[in-house]
């Protein structure tokens, strides 16, 4: 049963615009990236009008085309996956924002209160060219307006085993249509054909992160996803002449036999594996499959192995931020939730790992469905924390920063 919108939600939280006033050192532009990805975004008809998919990057909404995601003045990316809110409230128990035209502009509305103009996402001019395997070259190597991006492998096998999937994890939890399938795990010779076309296009990309669902066969744990992201890598490089590009791979936490066959065989700068949760109680019950084959202190002591391999600022973690907080057995208050994250920040920060989170989704598919996100005021909060543990462990973000990924508001601050 879907969820439906709490009418006075806006009774019981601290509103954007109070938020704004009460964190004059946050930008607005990082606040509003925040809402609408807590929140949802949805759009009027006149809004859709202006989606031109000979221009725009474009995802179906209904029987109409939508943009993939959106950007806000600054180049602010708002990375709009899986938060097509619905009228009943689906993504988070309130309403959306909604994009609609006013006066002639795209803006960002809010209640019928005007919060920006925005940009819909432009696509590279590769994207619709078609590879001799027959699938469009944009469906193969995705983009952000910074970045872009590959899943190397789209089932991810936590899903094996009853009950160990992350409870918040949508995309695991369909990923069953891929396992076994032709397409479970990207094409290298293909890749090698995008590859061809996409370095034709000069100026606004500057890397390439590489993520997917976790292979935990092998030899060792893993040890088959770590051949797949090498294999990979391998394919992305055959156009360049350096040894190393600018890159990011977010597996599965590897070893350090593996971290170093990762860092010593393929052009690869930088590194991420996400625990998640910083709670080791409440990842265990999150992310039961994860918790049982490299538990918590496992991963933790991974991202620190990773860190003389790739180097300071060239490793980082993160956290969906606010699943901390589901019902029955996450935090009983927002307060206590950002003191266990920051305590967590604080201790992997000190040894040398940066720190991001994204912005929970309630997705609708995820075993998580029916819980709530918390208020902005909450991921006002971490942002802003770890941002400041980053700064005080001299942690560069650069790896990350806006000019490589935009979608985390802490990392984003540093542009500011």
């Amino acid at each position: 049963m879907a969820r439906v919108i709490d009418k006075d939600w806006r009774k019981k939280e601290e509103s954007f615009r109070e938020i704004i006033k009460k964190y004059p050192e946050i930008s607005p532009f990082i606040i509003t990236q925040l809402d609408v990805q807590r929140r949802g975004v949805t759009f009027t008809s006149a809004a859709l009008d202006r989606v031109d998919p000979s221009i725009h990057q474009t995802r179906p909404l209904g029987e109409r085309l939508a943009p993939d995601s959106l950007l806000l003045r600054d180049g602010t990316s708002i990375v709009t996956n899986f938060t097509f809110a619905t009228s009943d409230g689906t993504i988070s128990g309130r309403d959306p924002y909604l994009v609609d035209v006013v006066d002639g502009k795209t803006v960002l509305t809010d209640n019928g209160d005007i919060i920006d103009e925005i940009i819909y996402w432009e696509k590279p001019e590769y994207y619709d060219k078609v590879t001799s395997f027959g699938n469009k070259m944009g469906t193969v190597i995705r983009a952000r307006p910074q970045r872009f991006h590959l899943d190397v492998n789209h089932y991810c096998h936590f899903w094996d085993v009853g009950g160990e999937g992350c409870k918040y994890c949508g995309i695991g939890a369909e990923g069953h249509k891929y396992k076994g399938a032709s397409n479970e795990h990207a094409n290298y010779d293909e890749i090698r054909e995008v590859m061809q076309e996409l370095v034709k296009e000069k100026g606004r990309f500057t890397g390439f992160i590489l993520t997917g669902g976790s292979v935990l066969s092998g030899k060792e744990l893993c040890d088959d996803e770590l051949e797949q992201y090498i294999q990979t890598m391998h394919a992305i490089g055959s156009v360049f002449s350096a040894k190393k590009f600018p890159s990011q791979i977010n597996s599965t936490a590897l070893n350090v036999r593996q971290l170093e066959r990762l860092y010593n065989e393929t052009g690869l700068t930088s590194y991420t594996t996400d625990l998640e949760v910083f709670d080791e109680e409440v990842h265990k019950w999150v992310c039961p499959g994860k918790a049982r084959l490299i538990p918590f202190k496992e991963w933790k002591k991974r991202l620190y192995d990773a860190v003389p391999i790739f180097g300071k600022g060239q490793v980082n973690t993160g956290i969906v931020s606010g699943v901390e907080l589901a019902e029955p057995n996450g935090f009983k208050s927002e307060a206590e939730a950002i003191a266990r994250n920051l305590e967590t920040a604080e201790e992997l920060t000190s040894h040398g790992v940066g720190l991001k989170h994204d912005v929970w989704n309630v997705v609708p598919n995820s075993i998580f469905k029916n819980q709530s996100t918390p208020s902005l005021n909450y991921y006002v909060q971490i942002t802003k924390g770890f941002y400041e543990l980053n700064l005080k462990y001299g942690i560069n973000t650069e790896m990350d920063d806006y000019r490589k990924c935009s979608m985390h508001a802490n990392i984003n601050h540093d542009r500011i």
